[in-house]
């Protein structure tokens, strides 16, 4: 391989960073909004009104999410309310996502019906069967976009939302300090002792 072609590679790989640094720049202040309008929901005692989901529609959704992070020995995706933020991102940064969405819950309403002739509705459904209709529709645009919804809201700054209780984080194991003490790794340990 010759220099030319590590530095066409280094080029490719450094745009694409790049790209999408400037995409979340651009959105900044829409995906802070959506995570505001999280945080809010989060912290109310009352209902909050969906701004863009119909109850219907907020509720297909989180039964949706709710099988993408799913409740186990965990809290899932219902218990960190990522409906919240997946209804503010499409009121800002996502509204692109607006019309597929609303045309994949249409399509799956009907999937529902066709499949299961009694039931009315997707989140009415046993967990096996929901998982059964999400691995039909799993490489879809519909299925797509709330999946990335659904992860961004769950991992979200609980502070904004979405990470309700930083449920998201303790899954991770993710710590929220506003600075780490020494040693900061293995590498500094040695730096530390000699002193």
């Amino acid at each position: 391989m010759d220099n030319r072609e590590i530095s066409r590679r280094l080029f490719m790989i450094k745009s694409c960073e790049a790209a999408g640094y400037g995409w979340l720049l651009s959105n900044m202040p829409e995906i802070l909004a959506a995570q505001e309008h999280a945080h809010r929901a989060a912290q109310s005692e009352a209902p909050v009104k969906f701004e863009f989901f119909t109850p219907e529609q907020a509720s297909e959704v989180e039964a949706i999410a709710a099988q993408i992070i799913p409740t186990d020995d965990t809290p899932g995706a219902r218990e960190a309310r990522v409906i919240y933020f997946i209804d503010r991102a499409l009121m800002t940064f996502a509204t692109g996502e607006r019309a597929p969405l609303l045309k994949g819950l249409k399509q799956l309403r009907s999937k529902v019906k066709k499949r299961f002739k009694t039931a009315k509705s997707f989140s009415g459904l046993s967990s096996e069967q929901q998982i059964e209709l999400l691995k039909a529709i799993e490489k879809s645009q519909f299925f797509e976009i709330i999946r990335t919804l659904t992860i961004m809201g769950m991992f979200a700054n609980s502070e904004y939302g979405g990470n309700y209780n930083q449920i998201g984080w303790k899954l991770i194991g993710f710590e929220d300090q506003f600075f780490f003490r020494p040693p900061f790794g293995f590498y500094d340990r040695d730096y530390q002792s000699n002193q």
